[in-house]
């Protein structure tokens, strides 16, 4: 596959689709649709290849944790369609380097020799950016043009089902969808913190570096009788 986007494969993974076909149905979802055919066929090139790859590896009906990012990596060869994740082969970006440092405090768990993050997602670890694509170069070129009324939708359908999830929401931009999770009253568990950008991951009042989220949504969900390995390799 081209490292970059052609075309939108829309299919989705198990209780996806009815939400990607009402939305593409939808005002935002045309917006979306034109926003991409003009934008390639003037020849800008976007990122990732899938946009929807998350959706696919990671099932609603096995979706057991969310890490909730923010906008696709938007430099060459970074982005693969799951938050925070780069192709094995990849520098491991600045983020994802303090994500490893912290399952190595909290878990005791040695850095990974990929940034490739496909393990948890096939697992049960939603990777969701709330911005599905992005053009190069251009950081959240493609915010507040109407992929955050879907990702939003995926986001609050994951919280009403009652299967229990734990929510690892990093930085204000991830938190802004506490409300969307607790309005679905299922009792799902909601860890905080900040970025782990490391512009913010050793900054109070809630560091990132110490927060402690992989060790307390596995034993959370062991308590709910789920199983979750943060492993990789």
């Amino acid at each position: 596959m081209s490292a970059t986007l052609q075309a939108v494969d829309w299919r989705a993974g198990d209780g996806w689709q009815p939400l990607i076909d009402a939305w593409r149905a939808g005002a935002d979802g045309q917006r979306i649709e034109a926003l991409l055919k003009a934008r390639l066929a003037a020849g800008a090139t976007i990122y990732p290849p899938d946009p929807l790859r998350a959706l696919r590896l990671t099932p609603l009906t096995n979706t057991k944790a969310v890490i909730v990012g923010q906008d696709p990596y938007h430099g060459p060869g970074q982005a693969e369609g799951l938050a925070f994740s780069v192709p094995a082969g990849q520098k491991l970006p600045p983020s994802l380097r303090n994500i490893f440092k912290e399952l190595q405090r909290d878990l005791g768990q040695q850095p990974a020799m990929s940034g490739h993050l496909g393990a948890w997602a096939r697992r049960g670890v939603l990777l969701l950016n709330t911005s599905l694509t992005v053009e190069d170069g251009a950081a959240a070129s493609h915010a507040k043009k109407g992929w955050e009324s879907l990702t939003d939708a995926l986001i609050a359908a994951t919280a009403r089902d009652p299967s229990p999830k734990v929510y690892l929401l990093w930085g204000a931009h991830a938190q802004a969808k506490a409300p969307l999770i607790e309005a679905a009253g299922q009792g799902h568990l909601v860890l905080q913190a900040n970025h782990p950008s490391p512009l913010s991951a050793t900054r109070g009042p809630a560091p990132f570096i110490g927060c402690g989220h992989f060790s307390a949504a596995s034993e959370w969900l062991r308590g709910k009788g789920v199983e979750l390995s943060w492993s990789l390799d």
